[in-house]
């Protein structure tokens, strides 16, 4: 039984990856509990396992043992299929190098997700439109990536990841690619986002400490192994 006032409850969670005729343990044996509308930081170096936890939670790959619920869903029982859908429907992902299709507008970004959940059109646009005006992109509807800044780029992304109102933001270093005002700017609107709704919840990557700050929740990967700080 699922605890409701839980957006995350992962148990007992590891992931071994076989390389050759040996064995990498990149999760071991990770706990990890997050309550709805938390802002939660996952901090740790490069290589600690932290972006194969969000990619777990993010229902993109499965864990080698360990069982896993996110907004009361067990991933471990999704097939493919059922698992695209739900993180169509459910998640929002922010990415460290935005993943924008280079030949769509940052309109037709923002909208796609929408589209694939099989909402109408104009719907979709208006909404799109409403997200990229609140993002600060209302004059920046027909450019395409190449002719954005990074943190123009990082806006449209942040967008995309709202357009179907999801529960839970899945953020993994979101400044990474960014200068330091920039990046500051990126927090802000997360921030801001956050106050317009308070029970959404944000899982978010850093190797940072001063981001990692700015969290509710603060638990750091090291060698595989997760502990609250």
């Amino acid at each position: 039984m699922s605890n409701p006032e839980l957006i995350i409850e992962a148990a007992g969670v590891t992931r071994t990856y076989r390389v050759g005729t040996a064995e990498l343990n990149v999760l071991r044996g990770v706990d990890y509990r997050v309550e709805r509308g938390r802002w939660a930081c996952l901090l740790g170096a490069s290589g600690s396992g932290k972006t194969t936890l969000l990619n777990i939670l993010g229902a993109l790959e499965k864990p080698t043992a360990g069982t896993i619920r996110v907004g009361g869903v067990d991933l471990s029982a999704l097939s493919r299929r059922s698992a695209a859908h739900f993180r169509n429907r459910s998640l929002g992902f922010v990415f460290q190098a935005y993943h924008l299709l280079p030949e769509l507008s940052m309109l037709e970004n923002v909208m796609l997700p929408g589209l694939l959940a099989g909402n109408s059109r104009s719907a979709v646009r208006g909404k799109a439109e409403e997200l990229l005006a609140r993002v600060g992109l209302s004059g920046r509807l027909k450019h395409r990536p190449s002719e954005l800044s990074g943190g123009e780029q990082q806006r449209a992304s942040i967008a995309r990841a709202l357009i179907n109102d999801p529960e839970l933001l899945l953020a993994d270093e979101p400044t990474g690619n960014l200068d330091s005002a920039t990046g500051n700017g990126i927090l802000e609107l997360f921030r801001e986002l956050r106050a317009d709704h308070p029970q959404r919840s944000i899982v978010m990557i850093t190797h940072n400490r001063e981001i990692a700050a700015l969290a509710d929740q603060v638990d750091e990967l090291a060698d595989g192994v997760l502990r609250r700080l």
